[in-house]
């Protein structure tokens, strides 16, 4: 079905600074991984900036099982590796990687308490952290505009183009980077373009005005998340699998 959507066109961008806006040590390249190896081979700078980096503890039931789906008995060390291998798959790229550091979702905390789920702003994956609904307690929000607007305070003689997350699935560390880069739009020099969230758009109905951006190469650099791939894609990386951008 992806053959018959329009054609993304970089050339009606023209040159210009891109920075791609990451939830999670993944999603840029799983989203856009063909449009990052375009840019490199225009010699256009690219940027994935990635901001939910890192854990912490104490784990809630579903952090426990999301460790478990992953294979790893630690949360730290999942973590190092997975920012390990984001580094890699995004110099495949050819593109500069940022790692911002903020806890994920799953571990954001908003007090302390003996019990886990009282202490986490999203205590559960299925009632809280999926449904999309950014938490108003949730001190991240604050957090990514000042990274955002630090990231676009760069100094470039091109104008900025931001690629963000639809939020497509729901998950709330998407819809709050989304978030984010709409409050950036209408800045002096800024554009935003959306990307339709892979995995989840792969069992979703495609969002409207959604263009089609291929090409070779994605597959192989996807296969650099070694901890991730097998669990995202059971049956293998889709071959020609495409960015799907809208303007």
């Amino acid at each position: 079905m992806y053959e018959e959507l329009p054609g993304f066109d970089l050339d009606a961008v023209g040159p210009s600074r891109w920075v791609v806006l990451s939830p999670h040590l993944d999603d840029a390249v799983l989203s856009c991984g063909n449009l990052l190896l375009a840019l490199a081979g225009r010699g256009w700078p690219a940027t994935v900036a990635t901001f939910f980096t890192e854990c912490s503890a104490p784990l809630t039931l579903s952090a426990q099982a999301f460790l478990r789906q992953c294979g790893a008995s630690s949360a730290p060390v999942l973590y190092e590796e997975r920012r390990r291998e984001d580094a890699e798959a995004v110099a495949a790229c050819g593109a500069r990687a940022l790692h911002a550091g903020l806890p994920d979702a799953l571990f954001r905390r908003f007090r302390s308490s003996v019990v886990p789920e009282l202490a986490h702003v999203y205590p559960t994956w299925r009632f809280h952290l999926s449904r999309g609904v950014v938490s108003r307690r949730d001190p991240a929000v604050a957090l990514v505009d000042r990274l955002l607007a630090d990231l676009l305070a760069e100094p470039s003689d091109l104008p900025t183009v931001l690629v963000a997350p639809m939020g497509i699935g729901g998950h709330v560390d998407h819809v709050l980077v989304g978030q984010a880069a709409e409050r950036a739009r209408g800045r002096a020099g800024v554009r935003v373009v959306r990307y339709a969230d892979v995995p989840y758009v792969l069992s979703s109905a495609l969002p409207a005005g959604v263009r089609r951006f291929a090409g070779p190469g994605k597959a192989e650099v996807i296969g650099h998340y070694r901890n991730q791939v097998h669990a995202l894609f059971p049956q293998g990386v889709p071959v020609g699998l495409p960015d799907l951008l809208a303007a």
